[in-house]
């Protein structure tokens, strides 16, 4: 049996302003409204469906990371300099305006306007068998 992921909720703020954000960073489109949610769709099947608290409830900062293909970060990252967002090499962001190489690929971390801790990567993390 599997279980593919159809969708996540990402709790934001301003859910317009944080779906055209990430889909601007990675290169994708911010769907229509659909019900009181904004989704973006990665490509895969899987929606990120942008949600603001209707009590306006603190967003409670999550962890996000994408698998996105080589050729393309150099193009992500230029668009975090080009938006003026700092990356990092690492999830703690100790490490400014630095990628990381783990598991013979590339990788950084950023901030959406929320504070959720974004992550772009070339490779998958290698998992113990």
């Amino acid at each position: 049996m599997t279980a593919d992921l159809n969708h996540t909720v990402v709790h934001a703020t301003d859910k317009l302003a944080s779906a055209e954000f990430l889909a601007g960073i990675l290169g994708l489109k911010v769907g229509a409204p659909f019900g009181p949610f904004i989704p973006v769709d990665t490509g895969n099947g899987v929606t990120l469906d942008f949600y603001e608290s209707p009590d306006g409830a603190p967003v409670a900062s999550m962890h996000y990371a994408f698998l996105v293909p080589d050729d393309e970060f150099d193009t992500m990252i230029g668009r975090l300099e080009a938006g003026g967002v700092t990356y990092y090499a690492d999830p703690g962001h100790t490490e400014p305006g630095q990628i990381n190489r783990l598991f013979g690929g590339r990788g950084a971390y950023f901030d959406d306007p929320d504070g959720h801790n974004m992550e772009i990567m070339t490779r998958p993390y290698a998992r113990p068998a």
